[in-house]
């Protein structure tokens, strides 16, 4: 499960994918656009910019953009600064788990982190940002 300020940050940058037209975004919009507190989003898109996911320019005419495009950009890079991706815990609270010294669940728990990253690593913030296809069929006519 991911924390709050990873679910803030995945939510302002696929605001910022779909509208990549209108670069550089106030943080201030983003937060409202968005539905995230702004002084919260303001340390997490800061973080973004420290990390090197996001740029930042000031002024009046200043925002927010990715620094690569929304496609190049994946859930991982943006996740990273906020989630401990290779440390997480026995969600057994078994203080003794590790690879060395395994609970009886713990190699089924790996699968499940270990898909979690190959997801988060394959997966950009532009395919994060696209709506669902509607399933159906086409209509003649």
């Amino acid at each position: 499960m991911l924390t709050l300020t990873s679910q803030y940050a995945l939510r302002a940058l696929v605001y910022l994918a779909q509208h990549e037209k209108e670069w550089p975004i106030p943080g201030w919009h983003i937060a409202q656009q968005a539905g995230v507190p702004a002084k919260y989003l303001s340390k997490v898109l800061g973080d973004l910019v420290r990390f090197g996911v996001l740029e930042s320019s000031p002024g009046r005419t200043g925002g927010f953009q990715l620094r690569r495009s929304p496609k190049a950009t994946m859930l991982f890079d943006v996740l990273s600064p906020f989630e401990r991706f290779d440390r997480r815990r026995c969600p057994f609270e078994n203080k003794e788990c590790s690879d060395e010294n395994p609970c009886q669940a713990h190699r089924a728990w790996k699968k499940v982190v270990d898909a979690e990253k190959r997801f988060l690593k394959g997966t950009s913030v532009h395919q994060a940002s696209l709506p669902a296809r509607k399933r159906g069929k086409a209509h003649a006519g």
